[in-house]
């Protein structure tokens, strides 16, 4: 069985992160959402991974994962470059998938406990399409399925009036028909090729189309407030590792997890759960609240931080609070004021922020 991990999409939801970079690189516990997915496709036995690339800095995701050896897998890039739709880039992938069945899986999905369980049944089933479906408060945002006596009789895409509350996770699971219901579809008036639609007419051309339920969390990570709800799901599920220095004096409390070479300053208050990154300084009058990700080479010198991902290589040096926030990579917050208000940033990479 083969795997397919999309990796497409502008990200407009998420500028200013999204001017240097895929969505899909964006770290939720200090690995980037898209490493989450691959992690659960080599956990569940599926290695031969093919990646399909939009043009938002593509040549990052190959610099990330290269061949794939170094996360077990072995990494067939595929280029969408527009974004046509989650059918077409499936579409893309028919010589690569040859006569296999495979999964795809939304590189900026998030999905507790993974897909393993999920894998089997469908490699011991004699379906043609499995969907996996989530219940959520808001199915007019995704596809949604429709059901008449417990099968699925319609899925349709991002309905004004949902038949059901029953949302398309973006985790499929096909035989290689369905490339030939791809071929067949045309634009949406989103101008799109949608998954629905070639789903839709799988059913109606009588081949077997199954179903199962996800009971715990699954996120889609369109949105900061979506990465920062991502973050505190993935890192309830962390154990406690201390592999950094902590000084004498310093507090850890809680579930937290120090990565080599890290170092926590003698009066440092660390309260989990949390991450912090290799090589990442946290100093002596500093507070890293419940919730936060601190990535690797990233100094925090002064400040209060809670609820947020400091990316790597950052510096911040305040006698504030951060909140709520998503910091990129190499950016600057650099404070002389003892202004003790929680303050909200959403910064692209290489921001500098001064005297806040």
């Amino acid at each position: 069985m083969k795997g397919i991990i999309l990796h497409g999409g502008h990200g407009t939801r998420l500028r200013p992160l999204t001017h240097t970079g895929p969505k899909q690189l964006i770290p939720v516990a200090n690995k980037p959402i898209s490493q989450h997915v691959l992690e659960d496709l080599v956990e569940s036995k599926i290695k031969d991974i093919g990646i399909v690339l939009g043009d938002t800095y593509p040549e990052k995701v190959i610099e990330y994962y290269g061949d794939g050896s170094d996360f077990g897998a072995e990494i067939t890039y595929i280029h969408q470059r527009e974004p046509k739709g989650i059918a077409h880039a499936i579409g893309l992938c028919e010589d690569f998938v040859d006569d296999e069945p495979f999964a795809v899986y939304l590189g900026d999905n998030l999905l507790k406990g993974g897909i393993k369980g999920f894998v089997d049944k469908f490699k011991n089933s004699k379906l043609d399409g499995m969907i996996l479906l989530c219940q959520v408060k808001n199915p007019q945002r995704f596809g949604v399925a429709e059901f008449v006596n417990g099968k699925i009789a319609r899925v349709v895409e991002k309905p004004k009036t949902p038949p059901s509350n029953y949302a398309l996770t973006g985790i499929y699971f096909f035989a290689p028909i369905i490339f030939e219901m791809i071929k067949q579809l045309k634009p949406s008036w989103r101008g799109e090729l949608e998954i629905t639609e070639a789903i839709q007419m799988l059913m109606e051309k009588g081949y077997r189309v199954g179903h199962d339920l996800v009971t715990g969390w699954w996120k889609d990570t369109g949105s900061s407030e979506d990465i920062l709800d991502a973050n505190r799901l993935v890192l309830d599920e962390l154990d406690a590792k201390i592999n950094g220095e902590v000084e004498e004096g310093a507090l850890i409390q809680g579930r937290v997890v120090l990565k080599e070479d890290s170092i926590v300053k003698s009066g440092a208050l660390i309260r989990g759960p949390a991450i912090i990154g290799e090589g990442a300084l946290v100093d002596s009058e500093v507070y890293i609240g419940p919730y936060t990700s601190v990535d690797k080479d990233a100094e925090i010198k002064r400040g209060e931080i809670e609820n947020s991902i400091i990316m790597d290589h950052c510096l911040i040096d305040i006698k504030g609070r951060i909140v709520d926030s998503l910091i990129a990579s190499y950016s600057k917050i650099v404070s002389s004021e003892n202004k003790p208000r929680g303050k909200r940033f959403i910064l692209g990479e290489r921001s500098q922020v001064e005297d806040v």
